[in-house]
C-alpha cells in the first residue's frame, strides 16, 4: 500500500553519455534539481544508467545524494523499469531506498519507496517518490 509522498524533486539533465552494454546500449545520464524531501527544500544530484532491451523496455539503475540549506545529506539507491514517450522522452516506475545520518530524515532509513520518474526529450525531469507501507 502506499503511504505519504517521501518527495518531490525537479531537475536537468546534466551530461549523458553512451557505455557499452549486454543486451543493448547503456546511456548513463546525470542531473541536477531542487525540490522537498519529508517537506523540506534540498538539492539533488544523481546519476542513473539504463540499458535499452529488445524489446523496447528499459531497466534502469541510479544513486544519488539530496542536500538541506544546512548541510544535512540523504543519500539514495534505486532501479526502475520504463519506456520512451511518444515526446521523445522517458517514463520510469520503480523503488528507492534512502539512507541518511541526519535525525532530521532518521524515518526515511529502513523504508522502500516508490518513485515516479517522467523526463521529457530536452531533460527536463521530474520524479514523485511515496513511502511504500
Amino acid at each position: 500500500m502506499l503511504g505519504d509522498r517521501i518527495a518531490e524533486i525537479r531537475s536537468q539533465d546534466t551530461v549523458r553519455r553512451v557505455l557499452a552494454g549486454g543486451e543493448g546500449p547503456v546511456v548513463e545520464v546525470s542531473f541536477q534539481g531542487t525540490g522537498e524531501v519529508l517537506g523540506t527544500p534540498v538539492t539533488e544530484f544523481a546519476t542513473y544508467e539504463s540499458e535499452l532491451h529488445a524489446d523496447g523496455t528499459l531497466f534502469g539503475e541510479g544513486q544519488g545524494v539530496d542536500m538541506t540549506a544546512d548541510g544535512q545529506t540523504i543519500t539514495w539507491h534505486g532501479s526502475g523499469v520504463g519506456h520512451f514517450t511518444e515526446g521523445g522522452g522517458v517514463s520510469y516506475r520503480g523503488s528507492v531506498y534512502f539512507t541518511t545520518a541526519s535525525p532530521q530524515f532518521s524515518r526515511l532509513n529502513g523504508i522502500a519507496g516508490v518513485f515516479e520518474f517522467d523526463s521529457t526529450a530536452d531533460g527536463k525531469n521530474s520524479a514523485t517518490v511515496f513511502e511504500w507501507k
